[in-house]
């Protein structure tokens, strides 16, 4: 295999024997793994390669897929937006969109959007899955749709179409898009790594995927679960895979490095402070994080908390012991997680997925590891 590089400061040896261990298990292809604590990166390792060949070293510059743990990005660019007094988590969407008070959605709110109480986890009748690619038809399916449960009395995981009402919440506030917000806001001035719609000058840094041989285990499947996972619009399709790298999909398409994430969540978990600015007060870092809804999700089989577009770490522990860490986990395995209590953030990043929906025991052992070390 190619070789780990980077390094893991002290007390944190035992954090790279556990990155070593995932791949002498044979369960990477390339992996990076990045922890920052009060505002110095104290781990950065990676290794194995970039490519399902095994020609292409996994390097510093190689850029992954993180799919959901994007959610967490764009939950930060819409509390920038309640931290500047221009949206109220309470207010309406449909205040700032009007069309999408059809089909009884009109008190519908942002923090209840944003939590995954909106009973719109997907489509349940059949639309061409090229729609995802355009961003207004897409919206103006999901302005009409019915809610697949009363809205605010559970949630349900929206893998996809989170993305779509946060793009149209931000959008309706901002004027800008996501994507250009996150390159102009914070990326290009901090020097963050990490895209939501990616150029395609950069495609070329992206790392091969290896999917896994199975789909994860979602438990009983009910209609909800169907309609956000399993269907073949569940998720776009239909145009190359360029476009989709392109495209802007805050759900599910952001490319990022472990080191950007890790920085990212090391600032939330310290006081909001990155590179000599505050990107997030602490008290709406607070209210971002806050648990809005807890309980049995009627998509995912787990009992989850649910924040303002960021999971809690209790019940689950996905993360590490701190009851007061939150973060997101992405499809096949990848994390970024911030616990305010240690001033600990970090991402995990990698190219070869698992089923797991939360809590990659790769990933895992990692964090366990770094906490160990803690003591």
């Amino acid at each position: 295999m190619s070789g780990i590089n980077g390094f893991a400061g002290p007390p944190f040896g035992p954090v790279k024997d556990a990155f070593a261990a995932n791949f002498a298990e044979d369960l990477e292809l390339g992996a990076r793994f990045t922890l920052v604590q009060g505002g110095e990166v104290v781990v950065d390792l990676m290794g194995g390669f970039a490519d399902r060949a095994e020609t292409i070293p996994f390097g510093a510059g190689t850029l992954c897929p993180v799919f959901s743990t994007g959610k967490a990005v764009a939950a930060v660019l819409i509390a920038r937006l309640v931290a500047a007094g221009r949206l109220d988590y309470r207010t309406p969407v449909a205040e700032l969109w009007p069309a999408f008070a059809q089909a009884g959605k009109g008190a519908i709110t942002v923090e209840q959007a944003l939590s995954h109480q909106a009973g719109l986890a997907g489509f349940a009748d059949p639309i061409d899955p090229a729609l995802w690619f355009d961003r207004e038809a897409i919206a103006e399916a999901l302005a009409a749709l019915s809610p697949l449960w009363p809205p605010g009395s559970a949630s349900g995981y929206h893998p996809g179409t989170f993305g779509i009402l946060a793009q149209e919440i931000f959008r309706r506030v901002d004027g800008r898009s996501l994507g250009t917000a996150l390159k102009e806001d914070l990326a290009e001035p901090l020097g963050l790594d990490i895209w939501i719609g990616l150029p395609e000058a950069e495609h070329g840094r992206v790392a091969e995927v290896r999917r896994p041989a199975g789909l994860p285990k979602f438990g009983q499947i009910n209609p909800a679960t169907r309609a956000a996972f399993l269907e073949p619009w569940s998720t776009p399709a239909g145009r190359p895979h360029a476009d989709w790298m392109r495209a802007e999909f805050p759900a599910a398409n952001t490319h990022a490095t472990a080191l950007a994430l890790a920085r990212l969540a090391g600032a939330l978990a310290d006081g909001g402070w990155l590179e000599g600015e505050v990107i997030l007060p602490p008290a709406l870092i607070a209210e971002m994080s806050r648990s809005r809804i807890c309980g049995a999700d009627l998509v995912l089989p787990f009992e989850i908390c649910w924040g303002a577009g960021v999971m809690r770490n209790a019940p689950l522990f996905a993360w590490g012991p701190g009851a007061e860490s939150f973060g997101h986990a992405g499809w096949g395995g990848s994390c970024l997680f911030a616990d305010p209590e240690r001033r600990l953030g970090g991402a995990y990043v990698m190219n070869r997925q698992s089923t797991a929906l939360v809590g990659d025991a790769r990933a895992r052992r990692l964090i366990e590891a770094a906490y160990a070390a803690l003591g």
